[in-house]
């Protein structure tokens, strides 16, 4: 069997992270970042455009985590 497939761009395949066009240490917003973290790196506009994703992510694990550290101090048994 023969293949026609030529990738002429070696970017095309690899991780977003190690790509030259990316990796120009530039800021990244919060969407970019969860997209990057929710798909190993492999894609930072998996979540698409919409800013408010990436601030809701980033809400929900400082929620979580005021919540793990709240817990056992308002909920600790009664000695």
């Amino acid at each position: 069997m023969k293949t026609d497939l030529d990738f002429p761009n070696k970017d095309l395949l690899g991780a977003v992270i190690f790509r030259s066009d990316f990796n120009e240490y530039e800021m990244i917003n919060a969407n970019q970042a969860w997209s990057l973290f929710f798909t190993a790196g492999r894609e930072d506009k998996a979540l698409g455009f919409n800013s408010e994703v990436g601030r809701f992510f980033t809400n929900l694990l400082i929620a979580a985590i005021v919540a793990a550290i709240l817990w056992p101090v308002l909920f600790h048994p009664a000695v």
